[in-house]
């Protein structure tokens, strides 16, 4: 199961991300990710929360600099991972994974998750990945994003995990 997508940018750059799931990894890759969401929703908890960031608190600030403030809880973060239940749980330069919870209010009438679901938490990493790159002063949209999905999963699966990577 692997569901991927790709994006180009306004800024010419362009990411590939790819989506695994619990099913997909060992017991102790389970735990892992699992400690890794609560400290990073730990520090994000004991943040500024969701919001939109001012832009006195981005100003002068590289995309890496500003998504590695995202992720230490120093910005705020986008209420729609609130929402949507995902999050940011590393970044890197050209790179960036999100982790989210696949559950019932994201099911679609068929009782499969929506792929819209997937489509953002693809979107999000992407974005990410490619903002990671921007020097300061700079921003990105999303010019094009294709998602294709291979197989349909459910809440029994415990967490997704996508993987971008500026190419």
């Amino acid at each position: 199961w692997r569901p991927h997508g790709t994006q180009l940018h306004r800024t010419g750059l362009k990411a590939s991300v790819s989506m695994s799931t619990t099913t997909d990894t060992r017991p102790n890759d389970l735990e892992a990710w699992l400690a890794q969401e609560r400290d990073v929703r730990a520090r994000m908890d004991a943040g500024v929360g969701p919001g939109v960031a001012r832009p006195e608190q981005v100003a002068g600030k590289t995309g890496l600099q500003v998504m590695q403030g995202l992720l230490a809880g120093e910005l705020p973060y986008a209420h729609m991972a609130k929402t949507l239940d995902f999050m940011m749980i590393e970044v890197g330069p050209g790179l960036a994974i999100f982790q989210g919870t696949p559950a019932v209010q994201h099911l679609n009438p068929l009782g499969t998750v929506h792929g819209g679901w997937f489509a953002s938490v693809l979107d999000s990493a992407l974005g990410c990945a490619v903002h990671t790159m921007m020097p300061p002063g700079r921003g990105y949209t999303t010019a094009d994003l294709s998602v294709k999905l291979v197989k349909a999963i459910t809440p029994k699966v415990q967490r997704v995990r996508a993987i971008a990577k500026v190419l």
